[in-house]
Protein backbone atom coordinates (compact mmCIF):
# COMPACT_ATOMS: atom_id res chain seq x y z
CA UNK A 1 0.00 0.00 0.00
CA UNK A 2 1.36 3.40 -0.96
CA UNK A 3 0.68 6.30 1.38
CA UNK A 4 -0.60 9.38 -0.40
CA UNK A 5 -0.43 12.95 0.91
CA UNK A 6 2.04 12.34 3.74
CA UNK A 7 3.89 15.52 2.89
CA UNK A 8 7.13 13.53 2.89
CA UNK A 9 7.52 12.97 -0.87
CA UNK A 10 10.30 15.17 -2.22
CA UNK A 11 11.74 16.26 1.15
CA UNK A 12 15.54 16.39 1.08
CA UNK A 13 17.97 16.00 3.97
CA UNK A 14 21.54 14.88 4.41
CA UNK A 15 22.18 11.27 5.38
CA UNK A 16 23.42 12.09 8.89
CA UNK A 17 20.27 14.11 9.70
CA UNK A 18 17.93 11.58 8.08
CA UNK A 19 19.52 8.80 10.16
CA UNK A 20 19.21 10.93 13.32
CA UNK A 21 15.53 11.70 12.69
CA UNK A 22 14.78 8.08 11.82
CA UNK A 23 16.36 6.79 15.01
CA UNK A 24 14.59 9.43 17.11
CA UNK A 25 11.13 8.31 15.94
CA UNK A 26 11.84 4.58 15.79
CA UNK A 27 12.71 3.94 12.14
CA UNK A 28 15.78 1.93 11.11
CA UNK A 29 17.80 2.40 7.93
CA UNK A 30 17.45 -1.13 6.65
CA UNK A 31 18.14 -1.76 2.99
CA UNK A 32 20.72 0.45 1.42
CA UNK A 33 23.18 0.66 -1.42
CA UNK A 34 25.26 3.48 -2.85
CA UNK A 35 22.36 5.54 -4.17
CA UNK A 36 19.29 4.30 -2.32
CA UNK A 37 18.16 3.65 1.26
CA UNK A 38 14.96 2.65 2.99
CA UNK A 39 13.89 3.49 6.51
CA UNK A 40 11.56 0.96 8.11
CA UNK A 41 9.26 1.01 11.13
CA UNK A 42 7.91 -2.32 12.38
CA UNK A 43 4.39 -2.60 13.79
CA UNK A 44 3.25 -5.84 15.41
CA UNK A 45 -0.39 -6.91 15.43
CA UNK A 46 -0.51 -9.21 18.44
CA UNK A 47 -4.12 -10.22 17.79
CA UNK A 48 -3.18 -11.90 14.50
CA UNK A 49 0.52 -12.46 15.19
CA UNK A 50 1.33 -10.40 12.07
CA UNK A 51 4.03 -7.85 11.39
CA UNK A 52 3.73 -4.78 9.19
CA UNK A 53 6.45 -2.43 8.02
CA UNK A 54 6.13 1.22 7.14
CA UNK A 55 8.88 1.92 4.60
CA UNK A 56 10.24 5.30 3.55
CA UNK A 57 12.12 5.00 0.27
CA UNK A 58 14.91 7.52 -0.40
CA UNK A 59 17.38 8.15 -3.21
CA UNK A 60 20.71 9.99 -3.10
CA UNK A 61 20.50 13.15 -5.18
CA UNK A 62 23.99 14.40 -4.20
CA UNK A 63 26.82 12.02 -3.29
CA UNK A 64 26.83 8.37 -2.25
CA UNK A 65 25.60 6.79 0.96
CA UNK A 66 29.15 6.35 2.22
CA UNK A 67 29.27 10.00 3.32
CA UNK A 68 27.16 11.67 6.04
CA UNK A 69 26.82 14.77 3.82
CA UNK A 70 25.07 12.83 1.05
CA UNK A 71 21.70 14.43 0.27
CA UNK A 72 18.74 12.06 0.21
CA UNK A 73 15.33 12.76 -1.24
CA UNK A 74 12.25 10.89 -0.08
CA UNK A 75 10.60 9.22 -3.07
CA UNK A 76 7.73 7.17 -1.70
CA UNK A 77 6.18 5.92 1.51
CA UNK A 78 4.49 2.55 1.62
CA UNK A 79 3.45 -0.28 3.93
CA UNK A 80 3.50 -4.03 3.64
CA UNK A 81 2.77 -7.13 5.62
CA UNK A 82 5.74 -9.34 6.45
CA UNK A 83 5.74 -12.75 4.77
CA UNK A 84 7.65 -15.92 5.57
CA UNK A 85 10.55 -16.43 5.24
CA UNK A 86 11.24 -12.81 4.31
CA UNK A 87 9.73 -10.06 2.26
CA UNK A 88 6.77 -7.73 2.25
CA UNK A 89 3.41 -8.21 0.62
CA UNK A 90 1.71 -4.96 -0.38
CA UNK A 91 -1.76 -6.10 -1.44
CA UNK A 92 -3.22 -7.38 1.86
CA UNK A 93 -5.71 -5.17 3.67
CA UNK A 94 -4.19 -3.41 6.67
CA UNK A 95 -6.20 -3.17 9.91
CA UNK A 96 -7.30 0.35 10.86
CA UNK A 97 -5.48 0.15 14.21
CA UNK A 98 -2.20 -0.54 12.37
CA UNK A 99 -2.92 2.26 9.89
CA UNK A 100 -3.46 4.65 12.80
CA UNK A 101 -0.07 3.79 14.29
CA UNK A 102 1.62 4.10 10.89
CA UNK A 103 0.05 7.49 10.17
CA UNK A 104 1.11 8.83 13.57
CA UNK A 105 4.71 7.64 13.05
CA UNK A 106 4.86 9.26 9.62
CA UNK A 107 3.60 12.54 11.09
CA UNK A 108 6.31 12.33 13.77
CA UNK A 109 8.95 11.65 11.11
CA UNK A 110 7.83 14.65 9.05
CA UNK A 111 7.69 16.95 12.09
CA UNK A 112 11.20 15.92 13.16
CA UNK A 113 12.57 16.51 9.65
CA UNK A 114 11.05 19.98 9.56
CA UNK A 115 12.15 20.97 13.08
Amino acid sequence: MIFENTGLDGIKADLAFMDEVAEKVGFVRWQWEYYRATYDYKIEDKSTNSEYFVRINTRAVEGKLEKPSTVLQIEAVYMGKATFPHGLEYESPIPSSIMGIATKKLQQFKAALEA
